[in-house]
């Protein structure tokens, strides 16, 4: 297992410094937030981390070893009240918003939808893992 150490709140996405990679991700109502790493190919997760610490409202870790190219995503956990306006819901992997290109293709399915597309109901919660179609993951 990847040891995950403070890192910095400060340049959001992941930021290699030579020798590792410093994630950082904005979010003012999560609880916690996953860093997955995947294999070279990007098609299977290897590794889920915690990022142990938040700063106004970044949650942050460095991954020391960590290099450019190596495909990831976030899983990221919270309220689901979508009422309330909060989604969250760790089944689904998202894509980094700072991330500088993404791999491969995404392939639609209803297991990319955060609630039970086939419903019609988007207060349901879907539980289905988005991972196996989303090819497209962060790199940077």
């Amino acid at each position: 297992m990847t040891e995950v150490l403070e890192g910095r709140p400060t340049l959001r996405g992941a930021t290699w410094d030579g020798e590792g990679t410093n994630f950082s991700l904005f979010s003012a109502h999560a609880t916690n937030v996953e860093v997955c790493l995947f294999d070279p190919t990007g098609e299977k997760e290897i590794e889920r981390l915690s990022l142990p610490e938040y700063t106004d409202q970044i949650w942050h870790g460095y991954l020391p070893g960590v290099h450019p190219g190596t495909p990831y995503g976030y899983r990221v956990h919270g309220p689901y009240e979508p009422e309330a306006g909060h989604r969250f819901n760790p089944n689904k992997l998202l894509l980094d918003p700072y991330a500088f290109a993404h791999m491969g293709e995404l392939q639609w399915n209803p297991a990319l939808f955060g609630y039970h597309m086939e419903s019609g109901d988007d207060r349901t919660f879907d539980e289905r893992d988005s991972a196996p179609f989303m090819s497209c993951r962060s790199a940077r």
